[in-house]
C-alpha cells in the first residue's frame, strides 16, 4: 500500500523526528510511505492533485488536525491522523479551527493521541469520537554521538566560570521570527545564558548527557520528545507544570516541575543539592521509559492502524 504522510517539517525538530519514526514504522510493515511537508501544499485540491498522480496514493497519514489534517478534507481516500498538542491546546480555542479540526476527526478512520489526557481533551472540546481515538504514548530510543562539544558555550564570564552548573544553553531552531528576537534581545543582557543553534538528535543527545539537568519552559505540548529523551539518558529534568508536562513528569518521582520563576529556582537548587533526589528521578525516569515509552509498542500500533486504511 502506498500512504501520503503529511506533518509539518522543520528541520532538527520533535515534529520531525516523531514523523520520520513513524514512517519507518509503516515501510517497515511492507508499504510505501512518502513524507511530505504540509506547509508545501496550499489548500485541499493541491493534496487531491498530488494523490490523483500515478502511482496513486491508497491512503493518507497527518500529525496535527488542523496545520495537516484539514488538507486531507477533500480526497477520497482514506486516512488516519495524530493529534499534536497544539491541536487541543491552542486551535481548539479559535471556532474556525475547532470546526475544521471536527471535520477532520469525524472523517478520519481513527486518530491517536499521545496522552489519556490528551484523548479526554479532544472527547470535550470535540465532537465525541471516542472508539476513534487511540492512545499511544511516543516511543523513545534514544543515540548519541561523541563528537558534540561544548567549548562554543564557555566564554569569559566571572559568573559561570566560578560555578559552570549555573549556565543555561538553549538548544533549537527559529521557528517563531517574532518570539526568536525577543529571546536573543533578553540573551544578550544576561549573564551565563546561551543560545545555540539546531543539532542533529545524536548531538542534541550528546549536549544532553553533559548537562546536570533539561529544562522544558513550555506553557504548550502535547507530549515532548526532548524530556522523554533526556530522561531515557539519564538526565534529571526540570519542566514547567503543564499538563502534557505533567502527563509524563510526576514530580520528585520522575522529574521536577515548577509553575514560577521563583519555583523554577527553588527546585533547581533542590537538585544540585540533594543527591539522593537526584538518583531517585533519575533511576524512576529510566525505568518509566522503558515501561510506557518503547518503540516496539509504538511500532506495533501503528503499523496495526494503517492495516485498518486497506
Amino acid at each position: 500500500m502506498k500512504l501520503l504522510f503529511l506533518a509539518c517539517l522543520n528541520p532538527k525538530t520533535g515534529n520531525h523526528t516523531t514523523a520520520e519514526r513513524i514512517r519507518s514504522y509503516i515501510e517497515s510493515a511492507g508499504h510505501t510511505c512518502e513524507l511530505r511537508d504540509a506547509r508545501e501544499f496550499q489548500s485541499p485540491a493541491d493534496v487531491v492533485n498530488l494523490v490523483s498522480e500515478h502511482p496513486k496514493f491508497e491512503a493518507a497519514l497527518a500529525i496535527h488536525l488542523f496545520k495537516a489534517g484539514r488538507l486531507l478534507m477533500d480526497i477520497e481516500i482514506p486516512f488516519g491522523v495524530i493529534f499534536g498538542g497544539t491541536d487541543i491546546n491552542e486551535d481548539v480555542k479559535v471556532e474556525q479551527k475547532r470546526v475544521v479540526m471536527e471535520q477532520v476527526l469525524l472523517k478520519a478512520r481513527f486518530a491517536v493521541a499521545f496522552t489519556d489526557k490528551l484523548k479526554e481533551e479532544a472527547e470535550l472540546f470535540l465532537v465525541s469520537q471516542s472508539s476513534k481515538i487511540y492512545v499511544q504514548p511516543q516511543g523513545i530510543q534514544t543515540d548519541v554521538t561523541e563528537k558534540f562539544c561544548w567549548t562554543e558555550f564557555l566564554r569569559s564570564s566571572e559568573w559561570h566560570c566560578e560555578n559552570l552548573l549555573n549556565v543555561l544553553v538553549i538548544i533549537g531552531p527559529k521557528i517563531d521570527p517574532v518570539l526568536s528576537a525577543e529571546v536573543e534581545t533578553v540573551v544578550k543582557r544576561t549573564a551565563g545564558v546561551f543560545l545555540a543553534q539546531e543539532r542533529c538528535q545524536q548531538e542534541l543527545h550528546a549536549a544532553m548527557k553533559r548537562c546536570f539537568a533539561v529544562v522544558n519552559s513550555s506553557v504548550s505540548e502535547g507530549m515532548s520528545a526532548a524530556i522523554l529523551e533526556a530522561i531515557d539518558l539519564g538526565v534529571p529534568v526540570l519542566a514547567r507544570n503543564i499538563p502534557g508536562n505533567a502527563a509524563v513528569v510526576q514530580h520528585e518521582v520522575t522529574g521536577l516541575l515548577y509553575s514560577s520563576p521563583q519555583e523554577f529556582v527553588h527546585q533547581s537548587q533542590r537538585l544540585l543539592s540533594d543527591h539522593e533526589l537526584r538518583e531517585r528521578v533519575v533511576r524512576n525516569g529510566k525505568l518509566y521509559v522503558e515501561e510506557r515509552h518503547g518503540v516496539k509498542q509504538e511500532r506495533e500500533t501503528y503499523q496495526r492502524l494503517v492495516d485498518t486504511l486497506h
